[in-house]
C-alpha cells in the first residue's frame, strides 16, 4: 500500500510538473492587466442567453458585432496578442461566470505567427485540447466552436503551418460532439488561391468590416445548422 501511495504522489507531481500551466507560466503577467479589464464587464447580465466569444485581437477589434451577429446576442472576451498559451491562465476566470452561455466561440491566431517563439502545429493543438478541456470542467454540456483561424496576407508564410493545426482540430472536432469547426478558409482566399486584400485593414492581418461581415456569416449558419 506505502509503495502504491508512493507510485500514485509520484504521478501526481508528475502531472503537475508537465502541466502547460506550468510550463508557459511566464506568459500570463504580460496579459494580466488587459484581463482585469475584461472582468469588471456586466453587460452579459442583462441577457437570459448569449454566445461567448473569447480570444484574441480579431474578437476584442469586432466593434460591430452586435449588428454583424444579430440576432445572435454576442459577449466578446478578446485580447490583443492572445496564444493559446497563455489563455490557458484565464479560461476559468473568462468563463466562469458565463452559465448562460448557449455556446463559446473560439478564435486564437498568434501561436503561429511566423515568429521565432512559434509553437509547432501539434504543441498549438495540445494547448487547444487543454482549453476545451478546462471549459468542459466548468461547463460540460457547453458546445466550443473553434473559428478556423484565418489565411492572412501577412502570415501567408506559415500558412501551411496554420493550415495543419487547423486540420488537426477539424478533425478532432468531428470526433467530439460538443466541439464544432467553423470552416472559413475557402471565403477568404480568392480564385489565385491568395488571400483576398479587401478582408484586411491595412496591416494586412487583421479582418476589415468586410472581412466580419463574411466572418459573421459563417459563424451565423453555423450555429443555425446546429440550432444553437
Amino acid at each position: 500500500m506505502k509503495l502504491l501511495n508512493s507510485i500514485l504522489l509520484f504521478a501526481f507531481a508528475l502531472s503537475l510538473g508537465c502541466s502547460p500551466l506550468k510550463k508557459y507560466e511566464h506568459t500570463r503577467e504580460r496579459f494580466n492587466d488587459d484581463v482585469k479589464k475584461l472582468l469588471v464587464l456586466e453587460e452579459y447580465k442583462k441577457w437570459d442567453d448569449y454566445y461567448l466569444f473569447v480570444g484574441s485581437s480579431s474578437i476584442r477589434r469586432w466593434d460591430n458585432i452586435a449588428q454583424d451577429m444579430h440576432p445572435f446576442r454576442s459577449v466578446k472576451r478578446g485580447y490583443g496578442g492572445a496564444h493559446f498559451y497563455d489563455l490557458i491562465h484565464f479560461t476559468k476566470i473568462l468563463v466562469a461566470p458565463h452559465q448562460h452561455a448557449k455556446a463559446l466561440l473560439c478564435f486564437v491566431g498568434n501561436d503561429i505567427s511566423g515568429a521565432e517563439t512559434d509553437l509547432s502545429p501539434n504543441q498549438a493543438f495540445r494547448l487547444f485540447k487543454f482549453f476545451k478541456n478546462q471549459v468542459h470542467g466548468l461547463f460540460p454540456d457547453l458546445h466550443i466552436y473553434f473559428i478556423e483561424i484565418t489565411p492572412t496576407p501577412a502570415r501567408w508564410n506559415v500558412w501551411n503551418q496554420i493550415s495543419s493545426f487547423n486540420i488537426k482540430v477539424k478533425n478532432y472536432a468531428s470526433l467530439h460532439p460538443k466541439v464544432k469547426f467553423i470552416s472559413t478558409q475557402s471565403q477568404f482566399l480568392g480564385d489565385n488561391g491568395r488571400p483576398i486584400p479587401r478582408l484586411y485593414v491595412s496591416d494586412s492581418l487583421h479582418l476589415s468590416e468586410d472581412g466580419y461581415e463574411v466572418w459573421s456569416k459563417a459563424i451565423k449558419q453555423n450555429l443555425t445548422k446546429n440550432d444553437l
